[in-house]
C-alpha cells in the first residue's frame, strides 16, 4: 500500500540516505593512499527496486517473495572514475564528491517534503477537513 500512498519517494529516501553515507565516506577516505571513490547509479538501482528493472521468478515455495527483498541491502557499487587520480592511487575528487553530497542532499530533502506534504494530506483527508 505504501507504493500507491507515497509512490517513488519512499523508496528514493532509502536510496539517498544509503548515497548519502557512500559519498560522506568517500569524502572521509580522500587522504587513503589507494583508496578508490565509489558511488551508485541511482536511477539503476532506484529502477530495479521499483519493478522497472530485471524481474525476479519464484521458481520454489521456498523462495522468498520478490517484495521482501528490499532496503537497498545488495546495492551495486560502481568505483568512480577519476579525471586525475592523484600519486597514492586514491580517487577521490573532493570537489566533486562535495558536489555530489550537496546534489543528493538536496533531493534527500525534497523527497522528505514531499512524503511529509502526502501524510498531511492523508491526515487531513481522514479528519475530514
Amino acid at each position: 500500500m505504501s507504493d500507491k500512498l507515497f509512490g517513488i519517494h519512499a523508496q528514493a529516501l532509502t536510496l539517498r540516505a544509503r548515497r548519502a553515507e557512500l559519498l560522506a565516506s568517500n569524502l572521509a577516505n580522500a587522504d587513503t593512499p589507494n583508496y578508490k571513490a565509489r558511488d551508485v547509479d541511482f536511477r539503476q538501482v532506484l529502477g530495479s527496486e521499483m519493478g522497472n528493472g530485471p524481474s525476479l521468478t519464484r521458481t520454489s515455495p521456498g523462495h522468498l517473495p520478490a517484495g521482501d527483498v528490499s532496503g537497498f541491502e545488495n546495492l551495486t557499487m560502481k568505483y568512480r572514475v577519476p579525471s586525475q587520480p592523484s600519486l597514492d592511487g586514491n580517487t577521490v575528487d573532493e570537489q566533486l564528491e562535495k558536489g555530489e553530497f550537496a546534489s543528493n542532499s538536496v533531493r534527500y530533502m525534497a523527497s522528505l517534503q514531499f512524503l511529509e506534504k502526502r501524510v498531511q494530506g492523508v491526515i487531513k483527508a481522514l479528519r475530514e477537513e
